[in-house]
């Protein structure tokens, strides 16, 4: 069975304003794992680009065939072949200086958001960064009526889906031993939203 390249069209529109935050951002660190990697054009989009940096690429197993199409076409030395993970899984055993993860929490659901921050500090060296791009609510209030759409038709198609709550996120990241460092608005009323370790 033959394996079609995927592409998503979101990732063409967002991965410059993305990638114009995470090249000072990670300007001094070596390592990145990527969770939920989905198509893998955001990993070869800035691993090209962000050469200083390892980018490790991840997600769960039906998606890896995809990811390795990008990856090989890229033939780009700073991207290892993708590994599997699933976040209520087990993670892996090497240590990072950044974990990112792009539109992924929203469709995660609620207990997996909370198995992501529980278990994200085991694969981060200290000081190291997990950097979080999609839209939030904020004090239960969604910041757009776009977003207000894009939440109904995700708990339409699955009631564990859904726009999180930023305050109930940071605090899992606190509790976690998370800092925040920085939220910050981004196009499409998405946020990028970063904390490192500090324990």
């Amino acid at each position: 069975m033959t394996v079609d390249k995927p592409f998503a069209p979101a990732c063409d529109r967002n991965r410059e304003p993305i990638l114009a935050v995470l090249r000072s951002l990670l300007a001094d660190r070596r390592t990145v794992l990527e969770v939920g990697s989905g198509t893998g054009q955001h990993a070869v989009h800035f691993a090209a680009t962000l050469q200083n940096l390892r980018w490790q690429t991840s997600d769960v197993r039906a998606h890896l065939p995809g990811i390795c199409l990008w990856l090989a076409d890229a033939a780009l030395p700073n991207t290892p072949a993708p590994i599997a993970l699933d976040v209520a899984g087990v993670w892996p055993t090497t240590q990072y200086d950044a974990v990112y993860t792009a539109n992924t929490l929203h469709i995660m659901g609620w207990p997996e958001v909370q198995a992501f921050f529980e278990r994200v500090v085991s694969v981060l060296n200290p000081g190291g960064l997990v950097i979080v791009y999609g839209p939030f609510k904020y004090l239960g209030l969604d910041t757009s009526a776009s977003n207000a759409a894009f939440d109904a038709s995700l708990r339409a198609s699955d009631p564990q889906r859904g726009v999180r709550e930023f305050e109930l996120v940071d605090a899992l990241a606190r509790a976690a031993g998370l800092a925040l460092v920085e939220d910050r608005a981004m196009p499409a009323n998405n946020r990028f939203v970063t904390w490192q370790r500090v324990s």
